[in-house]
């Protein structure tokens, strides 16, 4: 099967520019080059050809295919070696979606008459860098979106205090799947809204409120992706 070729806007020519954690960029472009499907579901990855085209020796390539792999994005086979994970099917997104209604609602709730200074502080950050333009390409910022929003809501989830049903949907690693079943800016820029409605309900301390906004930004994010099984 033909090897998956890894570009990274700008860094082509020179290769990947070294800052100070060089493990966690190497798993920055590699997340990046999954997040927006340009290493397709299924596909081979081979560790030599990420040596070549991110300029790094193969321990950071594969202390990032590691950590991948842990999130589920990646496999590896014995003798085989590392491919992309395939893409979820319909079947299991109704399932995830069907979890994430029936624990979070009630965990937005609950997270409401639990949440202080601190906790509204970080899930506002979160959704500030979510909004912000850094001026990063359309790629990297799509990326850089899912693994924030999975922060935020697991960050909601830890305020609620239910710590088996956050390990529950922190196991299904969900936000990495769904965001790569589309590369799309709509996908980003309602959920914006939406989050800023879970904010203001738990500014208010409103737990009703809160519980229907989670409600209807997980019934909304379902809408928005239902369109890649078309």
């Amino acid at each position: 099967m033909k090897s998956t070729v890894i570009h990274r806007a700008g860094d082509a020519a020179a290769g990947l520019a070294r800052p100070t954690s060089l493990a966690g960029n190497v798993y920055d472009a590699i997340f990046a080059q999954l997040m927006s499907l340009q290493i397709p579901p299924g596909a081979r990855i081979t560790v030599d050809t990420l040596v070549r085209e991110l300029n790094v020796s193969h321990t950071p390539i594969r202390e990032a295919l590691g950590r991948l792999e842990g999130e589920g994005l990646v496999l590896r086979a014995h003798l085989v070696g590392y491919r992309a994970a395939p893409q979820v099917s319909r079947a299991r997104f109704d399932e995830l979606y069907e979890l994430r209604l029936m624990l979070e609602p009630e965990a937005a709730a609950k997270a409401t008459a639990r949440m202080d200074e601190a906790g509204l502080t970080a899930l506002q950050q979160l959704a500030g860098v979510m909004a912000a333009d850094d001026g990063a390409d359309e790629q990297l910022r799509y990326s850089d979106f899912a693994r924030r929003d999975a922060e935020f809501h697991d960050k909601i989830l830890e305020i609620a205090g239910n710590g088996l049903v956050r390990d529950v949907l922190r196991m299904q690693h969900t936000h990495f799947h769904i965001f790569r079943l589309m590369y799309h800016r709509l996908v980003t820029a309602e959920a914006l809204d939406e989050h800023e409605a879970l904010l203001d309900a738990f500014r208010k301390g409103d737990p009703k409120r809160a519980r229907e906004a989670m409600l209807v930004h997980i019934h909304n994010s379902r809408t928005r992706l239902l369109p890649a099984f078309a």
